[in-house]
């Protein structure tokens, strides 16, 4: 997969740094960050010149999935990742083995309901299509805002993140429920008019110039467990690179940009 490389190494500067190795006095004070396109890595440019004034270079790597990142981090050819819930880190360390770290959460992206053909959850008729992501961390986070929009009802007692279709217990409208299909493939199921409703992570509907809160048929609650962190390297969250890093990004700067940017599609958390 193409990556994209956003700025220079600055190495007349003698910092500790993130490296293959972790922190180093030897390395100058370069930080490489993968990031999906939107609103990550436009959140990162933002901070890139905060963190110049403290001596660190922040290069960002732009991703179009969501399995990269986390290979690229493991492998050393970053040094930490801004893309991913808690919820999907937790899946892909069982699944994966990764020795990595959240290293603090920076923001929410309400996942939304959009549909060509109808305005409203109320509108939808009986046996409609849902496509959704086949991502298994994403299923109980769809199915939770399904049950909130009373479509569905869950198993009593079940954990609503780690919920899966067959929890399902009541299906008033025997909502055709089909969680097969990449994340990134989405929006262009949703924009071709496949199904009768599509569930959109706000960062891909953004990028495609969709809007969450304009566009939705229903969104998530801003107050949603899934909030995007920066992950590293076990042992590196306590970098001083990559403290300074999250410190940036929970500065009342970035956060009044993200509101200001995305208008709410895109929410900050303290």
């Amino acid at each position: 997969m193409k990556k994209f490389v956003v700025g220079t190494a600055l190495t007349a500067l003698v910092l500790a740094g993130c490296g293959n190795g972790g922190a180093s006095e030897e390395e100058s004070a370069t930080l490489r960050v993968g990031a999906s396109n939107v609103p990550h890595a436009e959140i990162l440019e933002k901070a890139k010149p905060m963190l110049e004034e403290q001596g660190i270079d922040l290069e960002i790597e732009t991703y179009q999935d969501y399995i990269l990142p986390n290979k690229d981090l493991e492998s050393g050819e970053i040094d930490a990742n801004y893309f991913q819930t808690v919820p999907y880190l937790e899946t892909q360390i069982a699944d994966n083995g990764y020795e990595f770290e959240n290293a603090g959460g920076i923001h929410i992206e309400p996942i939304g309901v959009y549909s060509q053909k109808y305005a409203s959850l109320d509108e939808l008729p009986q046996d409609a299509t849902i496509l959704m992501s086949n991502s298994v961390s994403e299923q109980g986070r769809i199915l939770s805002l399904l049950e909130v929009e009373g479509l569905i009802t869950l198993a009593e007692g079940v954990d609503k993140t780690s919920a899966e279709v067959s929890d399902i217990v009541d299906n008033p409208k025997n909502l055709q429920l089909e969680p097969d299909y990449e994340a990134a493939l989405l929006v262009q199921l949703y924009e071709s008019g496949e199904g009768d409703a599509v569930l959109i992570n706000s960062n891909y509907a953004i990028d495609a110039g969709i809007s969450p809160l304009e566009d939705s048929i229903a969104i998530e609650s801003s107050d949603s467990p899934y909030v995007n962190i920066i992950t590293v390297r076990a042992g590196d969250e306590d970098n001083e690179n990559v403290k300074a890093l999250v410190e940036v990004l929970k500065s009342q700067e970035i956060q009044d940009f993200i509101l200001e940017e995305w208008g709410g599609s895109v929410v900050p958390v303290d």
